[in-house]
């Protein structure tokens, strides 16, 4: 790994804490209906891509939603129910991003959407005072304002051409395995971050830190 020249980090579960059942749950208590049955983190319905993508609003993404799960309370109700999953940002994987960069390029691929952006840059400033998350990268890559996501081979092609970067000298962590197969299938050297395992220790097991 020694040519290492480029990191590309996922988010979500990577350096946000996540707690996707904690949606799941929260969904559960409004509705009869499983939510399981529409949303896992390795599956979902149509509608969840089209949000990632930024293809339809907050709001329509909220009508949708109350139809499919056939609920008439209030929207502020299904958004935070959707807002559950995103924890904490913790200090020391941020000192690990810091640390990166000093040695890297990096960049930062996440699926998301707008209103999970709008709570963890909240939660960023408020925790630790930070106002510019992009400053712990040369690029973020959001995939509801860039029109893909992952795994789709496209977001990873994007990447590379606009930073003209070489894919067997860049690495790609994530936590969910069929990301990192679609990143390996265009040459980019790719991680899964195991359950319970910390990026640093990823990082230092590759000898990259």
């Amino acid at each position: 790994m020694n040519d290492v020249k480029n990191i590309i980090f996922d988010l979500g579960g990577v350096i946000i804490n996540l707690n996707i059942n904690q949606t799941i749950n929260d969904f559960n208590k409004l509705t009869e209906q499983n939510f399981e049955t529409i949303y896992t983190q390795a599956q979902q319905i149509d509608l969840f891509s089209k949000f990632d993508k930024g293809q339809i609003t907050t709001q329509q993404f909220i009508l949708e939603l109350k139809i499919k799960l056939n609920y008439t309370g209030s929207d502020d109700d299904i958004l935070n129910a959707w807002n559950a999953m995103i924890l904490d940002i913790p200090e020391h994987r941020l000192n690990t991003l810091v640390k990166a960069k000093q040695h890297y390029n990096t960049f930062l691929l996440s699926n998301t959407c707008e209103p999970h952006i709008n709570v963890f840059e909240h939660d960023l400033y408020n925790q630790h005072g930070v106002k510019h998350f992009e400053d712990y990268f040369d690029k973020l890559y959001y995939s509801c304002r860039i029109g893909m996501r992952k795994p789709d081979k496209e977001i990873f092609e994007f990447i590379l051409t606009q930073n003209k970067l070489i894919p067997s000298q860049t690495v790609f962590i994530d936590d969910s395995i069929q990301h990192v197969k679609a990143a390996g299938e265009c040459g980019i050297n790719a991680f899964l971050l195991e359950k319970n395992m910390e990026l640093n220790d990823l990082l230092q097991k590759l000898h990259l830190l």
